[in-house]
């Protein structure tokens, strides 16, 4: 399919806190077809670490200006969502004062800023939902139920001020519709835009080692332990096959965003280590912490398959890199890896408990070939359904169409 020919934008986007993770990296996908299209493309947020971020985003394709990063991210490690809050507006303010009006806005993930973007007449207002936020954050105890009750109500009645909503799934799409019933009683529903993965960073690997992957931030809503667990419980299979396979020394390596000011990172990392040393598989289980992308990559090609260990992930964008990496995915059964994974031909999708997940690895273990053809299926998938390349020419279409007044 041809690049579609359309008239220059300039197209502001404004994101939390531009770090590594999922969200980040569909920003940046974003930004860079955008600006491939031809678009003056300009993001803004509240914080960019340029020792710990993707790598496009300090090659000069678009600017990047951070305001307001002296506003702080919690306050005695609560408040978390208020301070975003008041990250992202204090963003928001400093794009309607001091920038000249944009034809497109794309906001990512926080709604509140909305309004206020909505200020700039003659600019169009995208907003990318990859999941509730009420759904994501603590409603456990009377105080908090108080505290994001508010912030509950003003998520809502924002994000049905956008001129367009894109989600990341059809789950995030079911999800939407059932959180916000209002806003589906309006009439007003989201249209889906897959992330993608640039296909070409990944080569087909020469060879393999009997190791298994976790990518993951470093947070317990992944569920990283799974992957610890189940990788533990191999030891239970015949011990026989996996020696007549050299695969006795199997190894996992478990990589991700890593964080030094998030207390839960920290905590968490620590846990992670503890439950390796307990299940007796310390030795053969090696934590890596915001790698690079060649490293991440280097990763990818020396392993034998990736485990995604969340449950009821919104998308996920690790499985699609590791099928773009001509490497199989063993995956929860719920979510967005329902959309991206072919079970039984890219990977596996299994109940969340460590004796599924084991079997799917043993299986892979004792037919390394049958590793590597699930493998090139899962290239082949990637490269027909999530490229980059597609994802720019949609997201175009969208922002090109709503420019001109057009809602489908």
């Amino acid at each position: 399919m041809a690049r579609e020919k359309s008239s220059k934008m300039n197209i502001a986007v404004i994101h939390p806190d531009l770090g590594i993770g999922g969200a980040e990296r569909l920003i940046v996908d974003a930004a860079v077809e955008l600006a491939s299209h031809g678009h003056n493309v300009y993001i803004f947020t509240a914080h960019h670490d340029k020792n710990r971020c993707f790598e496009e985003t300090t090659a000069g394709t678009f600017p990047v200006t951070v305001y307001g990063s002296f506003i702080p991210r919690h306050i005695f490690y609560r408040l978390h969502a208020l301070c975003a809050y008041l990250r992202c507006l204090f963003v928001a303010l400093c794009v309607l004062l001091l920038w000249p009006s944009f034809d497109v806005i794309l906001a990512d993930q926080v709604s509140v800023v909305i309004p206020i973007l909505k200020l700039k007449k003659s600019a169009k207002v995208v907003f990318y939902c990859h999941f509730p936020d009420l759904l994501l954050a603590q409603h456990t105890t009377f105080l908090r139920r108080m505290y994001r009750k508010p912030i509950d109500y003003i998520e809502e009645i924002t994000t049905g001020m956008a001129d367009l909503i894109l989600v990341n799934s059809k789950f995030t799409a079911s999800t939407f519709a059932n959180t916000f019933k209002h806003l589906d009683g309006r009439g007003i529903q989201p249209a889906v835009l897959y992330p993608a993965v640039n296909v070409d960073q990944f080569k087909e690997p020469n060879s393999f080692k009997f190791n298994f992957l976790s990518i993951n931030r470093f947070e317990r809503k992944k569920n990283i332990e799974l992957a610890i667990s189940a990788f533990s419980m191999l030891q239970t299979f015949e011990g026989d096959v996996l020696q007549s396979r050299d695969a006795s020394n199997a190894s996992l390596t478990v990589v991700g965003g890593f964080d030094k000011r998030l207390k839960e990172n920290v905590e968490y990392l620590e846990e992670l280590k503890n439950l390796a040393e307990r299940e007796g598989v310390s030795n053969r289980i090696r934590f890596i912490t915001s790698c690079s992308t060649a490293e991440r990559n280097a990763l990818l090609s020396e392993c034998l398959c990736v485990l995604y260990t969340p449950k009821d992930e919104h998308f996920g964008i690790v499985p699609l890199e590791a099928m773009a990496a001509y490497k199989p995915v063993i995956a929860c059964n719920s979510g967005g890896p329902v959309e991206s994974i072919k079970s039984g031909v890219t990977g596996f999708l299994c109940d969340p408990t460590p004796r599924e997940f084991s079997q799917a690895m043993f299986q892979l273990i004792r037919d390394p070939q049958d590793a590597e053809k699930m493998g090139r299926e899962a290239r082949r998938h990637v490269l027909e359904s999530f490229s980059t390349k597609t994802f720019g020419q949609r997201l175009n279409r969208y922002l090109v169409d709503i420019r001109r007044g057009k809602k489908d």
